[in-house]
């Protein structure tokens, strides 16, 4: 039998327990696991012992099944993490993957495909600084994925998690870097990911910063709190299938102004193609269709997705009830690391954004930050986002000189 394939799995919450788990399953595929959170990784691996994690499926026909999957390893320690990795699975908020790249960056080997899963606007921009000094960079593909490819949540920590539903189709960026890898990036990838998602790779890493995923979470989080009186509700409402229209017309509109980002950055650069950009209802019906039952609108598609049953809005719990926790990645990730990020991009193309300017303006208050001013992105913290300006980056040709 050939050597067995070996990737790292970054992380220590809902969905790297799940690719530590769903990955393990894999025929001659070995996974490691790494977190840096305090003791997460003693805790994991003491809890975990001689047992396999346990992953409930559902299966995107309705179908229950079960699976069982071991890691190799599981560490704080990244010289023994990175031991023979051909592939690196960074599987945690955007906030921390700076602190990931500052641990493995000497150990990265040449012929290493570094993922982002999800990259989240920006991935690769800020990959290609954390590893410009590494021998091995030159010689490494960057693969951003522009969403987790299921729903899942961990149930037991270190034992059991449920995987609620699997994407279909998900998009994906590929910097190939010039490297000799066990498969080709994509490929290898895929094996990885199983049948489903299919991923979709897009012709240039532009088009997956601007990719839908990214938008859904701050316009729903205002639409649904900005009016809020301060007082603890009686419990934590539905996110997605709880949307109201209000909520789903702020969502409409920050989609419509990244697809006229797209369209404005093939206009001026004719040779990119930006058509695989499409509005956030159409990105529901065809990246959700076999969980969608009602695909009339884009807050029908949002109720009626079953791979959404059951999630909440993040919550923290007081006295009296509960209140929104403004802390939670849907804020503090998907702001700087997501929208921010697109901000900056339609700078660049000389589009205006009214709606995300206005999200964003609402969300740097509750996080303390200041990102926007105005209308402009000039805030003293854009330096810690990932927006292309925090790298220098000004114009469009700029961005497509990059790479």
């Amino acid at each position: 039998m050939d050597k067995p394939t070996r990737i790292l799995v970054c992380g220590g919450g809902n969905g790297a327990h799940t690719l530590a788990a769903t990955a393990a399953c894999i025929d001659n595929l070995e996974v490691n696991v790494m977190t840096l959170f305090s003791d997460e990784a003693k805790r994991w691996s003491d809890k975990l012992g001689d047992d396999k994690i346990v992953i409930d499926v559902t299966y995107n026909d309705g179908k229950q099944g079960e699976l069982q999957g071991k890691p190799r390893l599981i560490t704080n320690d990244p010289a023994k993490a990175m031991e023979g990795v051909d592939a690196v699975f960074f599987v945690v908020p955007a906030f921390a993957h700076q602190q990931y790249f500052d641990a493995i960056s000497k150990y990265v080997q040449p012929n290493t495909i570094i993922i982002g899963m999800p990259g989240q606007a920006g991935f690769e921009f800020q990959a290609l600084k954390s590893l410009k000094n590494a021998n091995a960079i030159s010689n490494s593909a960057v693969i951003s994925m522009e969403s987790l490819p299921w729903a899942c949540r961990i149930l037991d920590f270190a034992k059991k998690v449920q995987i609620l539903g699997f994407k279909d189709v998900l998009g994906v960026s590929l910097i190939p870097g010039h490297g000799q890898y066990k498969l080709p990036p994509l490929e290898f990838a895929q094996r990885v990911m199983g049948q489903k998602p299919q991923l979709k790779p897009t012709q240039n890493y532009l088009a997956v910063n601007l990719m839908a995923k990214s938008i859904i979470h701050p316009p729903v989080i205002y639409g649904k709190w900005r009016n809020w009186d301060g007082k603890p509700v009686p419990e934590a409402p539905l996110f997605y299938q709880g949307v109201d229209d209000e909520q789903a017309d702020f969502l409409s509109k920050v989609s419509d102004e990244v697809v006229a980002t797209a369209k404005e950055i093939q206009n001026q650069r004719k040779e990119l193609d930006m058509s695989e950009v499409i509005h956030i209802y159409d990105w529901y019906k065809l990246y959700y269709c076999d969980q969608v039952s009602d695909n009339s609108s884009l807050k029908s598609c949002m109720l009626t997705n079953k791979a959404y049953n059951g999630l909440l809005h993040p919550m923290k719990k007081v006295d009296g009830g509960f209140v929104p926790d403004f802390s939670y990645r849907y804020i503090a990730e998907d702001i700087p690391f997501g929208l921010v990020v697109m901000k900056g991009i339609a700078e660049c193309a000389g589009v205006k954004t009214p709606t995300i300017d206005t999200v964003i303006a609402w969300g740097q208050e509750k996080l303390g930050k200041e990102y926007v001013v105005g209308s402009k992105l000039t805030g003293k913290d854009v330096v810690s986002t990932r927006a292309p300006q925090a790298y220098g980056f000004k114009t469009l040709k700029e961005l497509c000189d990059m790479l």
